[in-house]
Protein backbone atom coordinates (compact mmCIF):
# COMPACT_ATOMS: atom_id res chain seq x y z
CA UNK A 1 0.00 0.00 0.00
CA UNK A 2 1.22 3.12 -0.85
CA UNK A 3 1.55 6.14 1.86
CA UNK A 4 -1.41 8.03 0.48
CA UNK A 5 -3.60 5.23 0.66
CA UNK A 6 -3.12 4.74 4.10
CA UNK A 7 -3.35 8.78 4.82
CA UNK A 8 -6.86 8.35 2.70
CA UNK A 9 -8.09 5.22 4.12
CA UNK A 10 -7.54 6.98 7.47
CA UNK A 11 -9.69 9.93 6.85
CA UNK A 12 -12.55 7.56 6.02
CA UNK A 13 -12.25 5.81 8.68
CA UNK A 14 -11.97 8.23 11.67
CA UNK A 15 -13.94 11.04 9.45
CA UNK A 16 -11.92 13.25 11.79
CA UNK A 17 -13.59 16.71 12.19
CA UNK A 18 -10.04 18.64 12.29
CA UNK A 19 -7.31 17.66 10.62
CA UNK A 20 -3.86 19.34 10.52
CA UNK A 21 -1.03 18.69 7.60
CA UNK A 22 2.85 19.82 7.90
CA UNK A 23 4.68 19.47 4.51
CA UNK A 24 1.77 19.98 1.67
CA UNK A 25 4.13 20.30 -1.62
CA UNK A 26 1.66 20.28 -4.25
CA UNK A 27 -1.39 18.91 -2.02
CA UNK A 28 -2.15 15.36 -3.18
CA UNK A 29 -2.36 14.39 0.41
CA UNK A 30 -4.19 17.52 1.20
CA UNK A 31 -6.88 16.91 -1.38
CA UNK A 32 -8.13 14.03 0.91
CA UNK A 33 -8.96 16.38 3.50
CA UNK A 34 -13.13 17.28 3.94
CA UNK A 35 -12.69 18.19 7.45
CA UNK A 36 -11.86 21.84 8.99
CA UNK A 37 -7.88 22.03 7.92
CA UNK A 38 -4.70 23.88 8.17
CA UNK A 39 -1.86 22.98 6.25
CA UNK A 40 1.62 24.24 6.86
CA UNK A 41 4.58 24.74 3.86
CA UNK A 42 7.09 27.42 3.50
CA UNK A 43 7.19 26.46 0.05
CA UNK A 44 3.68 25.19 -1.22
CA UNK A 45 2.88 24.77 -5.26
CA UNK A 46 -0.51 23.36 -4.52
CA UNK A 47 -1.97 21.90 -8.21
CA UNK A 48 -4.47 19.94 -6.69
CA UNK A 49 -8.04 20.28 -6.53
CA UNK A 50 -9.03 21.58 -2.76
CA UNK A 51 -12.66 20.37 -1.59
CA UNK A 52 -12.14 21.31 2.16
CA UNK A 53 -12.52 24.49 4.94
CA UNK A 54 -9.07 25.45 4.67
CA UNK A 55 -6.28 27.46 6.23
CA UNK A 56 -3.29 27.11 4.16
CA UNK A 57 0.08 29.11 5.72
CA UNK A 58 3.10 29.87 3.87
CA UNK A 59 5.13 29.63 6.51
CA UNK A 60 7.63 26.74 8.64
CA UNK A 61 6.47 24.66 11.38
CA UNK A 62 8.08 26.05 14.02
CA UNK A 63 6.81 29.81 13.42
CA UNK A 64 3.33 28.71 13.23
CA UNK A 65 3.23 27.19 16.46
CA UNK A 66 5.02 29.85 17.62
CA UNK A 67 1.55 32.02 17.17
CA UNK A 68 -0.28 32.98 19.71
CA UNK A 69 -3.20 30.82 18.41
CA UNK A 70 -1.29 28.63 15.80
CA UNK A 71 -5.28 26.56 15.62
CA UNK A 72 -7.80 29.63 15.61
CA UNK A 73 -9.27 28.29 12.86
CA UNK A 74 -11.15 25.37 14.52
CA UNK A 75 -13.60 25.51 16.36
CA UNK A 76 -11.67 23.98 19.16
CA UNK A 77 -8.19 24.28 19.82
CA UNK A 78 -7.42 20.31 19.22
CA UNK A 79 -6.06 18.00 16.62
CA UNK A 80 -8.09 14.54 15.17
CA UNK A 81 -5.86 13.84 12.51
CA UNK A 82 -2.33 15.11 11.50
CA UNK A 83 0.05 14.18 8.93
CA UNK A 84 3.52 14.98 9.42
CA UNK A 85 5.95 15.43 6.35
CA UNK A 86 8.34 18.48 6.88
CA UNK A 87 11.74 18.80 7.13
CA UNK A 88 13.22 15.18 6.59
CA UNK A 89 15.90 15.90 9.52
CA UNK A 90 15.37 14.01 12.68
CA UNK A 91 15.03 17.26 14.97
CA UNK A 92 12.77 19.35 12.93
CA UNK A 93 10.19 16.17 13.10
CA UNK A 94 10.91 15.41 16.65
CA UNK A 95 9.99 19.71 17.13
CA UNK A 96 6.48 18.60 15.15
CA UNK A 97 5.62 15.67 16.72
CA UNK A 98 6.06 17.46 20.19
CA UNK A 99 4.44 20.64 18.86
CA UNK A 100 1.36 18.58 17.52
CA UNK A 101 0.95 16.75 20.40
CA UNK A 102 0.42 19.21 22.65
CA UNK A 103 -2.95 20.13 20.58
CA UNK A 104 -4.03 15.97 20.78
CA UNK A 105 -6.53 14.43 22.61
CA UNK A 106 -6.27 10.52 23.63
CA UNK A 107 -8.04 9.94 20.82
CA UNK A 108 -6.04 11.57 18.25
CA UNK A 109 -3.79 9.77 15.13
CA UNK A 110 -0.64 11.26 13.85
CA UNK A 111 0.50 10.02 10.90
CA UNK A 112 4.57 10.49 10.49
CA UNK A 113 6.00 9.93 6.76
CA UNK A 114 9.79 8.60 6.24
CA UNK A 115 9.79 6.69 8.57
CA UNK A 116 11.27 3.09 7.00
CA UNK A 117 14.14 4.50 5.11
CA UNK A 118 15.15 1.21 2.35
CA UNK A 119 18.99 2.18 2.55
CA UNK A 120 21.95 3.91 4.09
CA UNK A 121 21.45 6.35 1.20
CA UNK A 122 17.81 7.15 1.72
CA UNK A 123 18.29 7.77 5.46
CA UNK A 124 20.88 10.47 5.04
CA UNK A 125 20.41 13.66 6.38
CA UNK A 126 21.38 15.06 2.91
CA UNK A 127 19.54 14.42 -0.70
CA UNK A 128 23.31 12.86 -2.23
CA UNK A 129 22.99 9.35 -1.59
CA UNK A 130 18.85 9.21 -1.75
CA UNK A 131 20.03 10.73 -5.80
CA UNK A 132 20.06 7.40 -6.71
CA UNK A 133 17.32 5.36 -5.51
CA UNK A 134 14.73 8.42 -6.28
CA UNK A 135 13.78 9.00 -2.80
CA UNK A 136 14.92 11.07 0.66
CA UNK A 137 13.49 9.58 3.67
CA UNK A 138 16.16 11.68 5.55
CA UNK A 139 16.89 10.32 9.18
CA UNK A 140 13.41 10.83 11.00
CA UNK A 141 13.37 7.19 11.67
CA UNK A 142 15.37 7.84 14.73
CA UNK A 143 12.42 9.27 16.70
CA UNK A 144 10.53 5.24 16.66
CA UNK A 145 13.42 4.51 19.42
CA UNK A 146 12.87 7.63 21.00
CA UNK A 147 9.12 6.92 21.48
CA UNK A 148 10.19 3.28 22.31
CA UNK A 149 12.68 4.62 24.98
CA UNK A 150 10.82 7.07 26.52
CA UNK A 151 7.07 7.01 25.65
CA UNK A 152 5.94 3.55 25.99
CA UNK A 153 2.35 5.07 26.76
CA UNK A 154 2.05 5.93 22.79
CA UNK A 155 1.54 3.46 20.37
CA UNK A 156 3.95 3.06 17.76
CA UNK A 157 2.49 1.75 14.59
CA UNK A 158 5.37 0.60 11.94
CA UNK A 159 3.45 0.71 8.93
CA UNK A 160 5.04 -1.14 5.70
CA UNK A 161 3.70 1.82 3.55
CA UNK A 162 5.27 2.29 -0.38
CA UNK A 163 8.15 3.64 -0.34
CA UNK A 164 9.99 5.02 2.43
CA UNK A 165 7.50 3.47 5.39
CA UNK A 166 5.27 6.02 8.28
CA UNK A 167 4.61 5.43 11.41
CA UNK A 168 1.18 5.79 12.68
CA UNK A 169 1.13 7.23 16.85
CA UNK A 170 -1.99 6.86 18.37
CA UNK A 171 -3.04 7.74 22.53
CA UNK A 172 -1.08 10.79 22.61
CA UNK A 173 -0.88 12.92 25.90
CA UNK A 174 -1.25 16.32 25.50
CA UNK A 175 0.29 16.85 28.97
CA UNK A 176 3.51 14.88 28.47
CA UNK A 177 6.46 16.72 28.27
CA UNK A 178 8.55 14.16 28.40
CA UNK A 179 9.64 14.62 24.74
CA UNK A 180 10.73 18.17 25.37
CA UNK A 181 12.41 17.79 28.59
CA UNK A 182 14.75 15.35 26.38
CA UNK A 183 15.26 17.19 22.92
CA UNK A 184 18.70 18.44 23.84
CA UNK A 185 19.66 15.28 24.86
CA UNK A 186 18.15 13.41 21.52
CA UNK A 187 19.51 15.82 18.93
CA UNK A 188 22.94 15.06 20.45
CA UNK A 189 22.36 11.65 19.78
CA UNK A 190 21.20 12.07 16.20
CA UNK A 191 22.73 14.95 14.63
CA UNK A 192 25.85 12.70 13.35
CA UNK A 193 27.65 12.95 10.17
CA UNK A 194 26.26 10.49 7.56
CA UNK A 195 26.68 7.54 6.56
CA UNK A 196 23.77 6.93 9.28
CA UNK A 197 24.21 3.52 11.23
CA UNK A 198 20.35 2.29 10.40
CA UNK A 199 19.07 -0.17 12.58
CA UNK A 200 18.93 -3.31 10.56
CA UNK A 201 14.87 -3.53 12.43
CA UNK A 202 14.47 0.06 10.62
CA UNK A 203 15.89 -1.36 7.00
CA UNK A 204 14.19 -5.14 7.29
CA UNK A 205 11.31 -3.76 8.59
CA UNK A 206 10.91 -6.75 10.64
CA UNK A 207 8.03 -4.87 13.33
CA UNK A 208 6.50 -2.96 10.12
CA UNK A 209 2.55 -4.25 10.35
CA UNK A 210 0.68 -4.85 6.99
CA UNK A 211 -1.49 -1.00 6.44
CA UNK A 212 -4.25 -3.19 5.19
CA UNK A 213 -4.68 -5.12 8.37
CA UNK A 214 -4.98 -1.28 10.63
CA UNK A 215 -7.58 -0.26 8.08
CA UNK A 216 -9.22 -3.23 7.65
CA UNK A 217 -9.67 -4.32 11.31
CA UNK A 218 -13.55 -4.43 12.71
CA UNK A 219 -12.44 -1.19 15.20
CA UNK A 220 -13.20 1.72 13.97
CA UNK A 221 -16.91 2.35 14.55
CA UNK A 222 -15.98 2.26 18.00
CA UNK A 223 -12.67 3.92 17.77
CA UNK A 224 -14.40 7.24 16.36
CA UNK A 225 -17.38 7.24 19.35
CA UNK A 226 -14.65 6.92 21.96
CA UNK A 227 -13.65 10.45 20.33
CA UNK A 228 -15.57 12.58 23.81
CA UNK A 229 -14.82 9.74 26.23
CA UNK A 230 -12.49 10.79 29.17
CA UNK A 231 -8.59 10.67 28.08
CA UNK A 232 -7.61 7.52 30.40
CA UNK A 233 -10.57 5.40 29.31
CA UNK A 234 -9.82 6.21 25.61
CA UNK A 235 -6.43 5.22 25.91
CA UNK A 236 -7.13 1.48 27.42
CA UNK A 237 -9.88 0.87 25.31
CA UNK A 238 -7.60 2.00 21.94
CA UNK A 239 -4.90 -0.33 23.26
CA UNK A 240 -7.64 -3.29 23.57
CA UNK A 241 -8.79 -2.65 20.55
CA UNK A 242 -5.44 -3.11 18.81
CA UNK A 243 -4.59 -6.24 20.90
CA UNK A 244 -8.24 -8.08 19.99
CA UNK A 245 -6.57 -7.66 16.11
CA UNK A 246 -2.85 -8.75 16.83
CA UNK A 247 -1.93 -5.11 15.77
CA UNK A 248 0.37 -4.58 19.13
CA UNK A 249 1.87 -7.84 18.76
CA UNK A 250 5.10 -6.21 17.24
CA UNK A 251 5.18 -3.14 19.22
Amino acid sequence: MLRHQLLSHLHRLLRPETYLEIGVRKGKSLAMSRAKTIAVDPFFTVDHEILCDLHLVRTTSDEFFARRHPLAHFDRPTIDLAFIDGMHLAEYALRDVINVERYTHAGSVIVIDDMLPRSVEEAGRTRRGAARSGAWAGDVYKMVSAFRELRPDLICLEMDTRPTGTVVLMTPDPASRVLSDNYDRLVAEFVVSDPQTVPDDILRRSRAVDPALLVEAPIWERFRSLRRQSDEDVRSEIRGLLSSQGLLATV
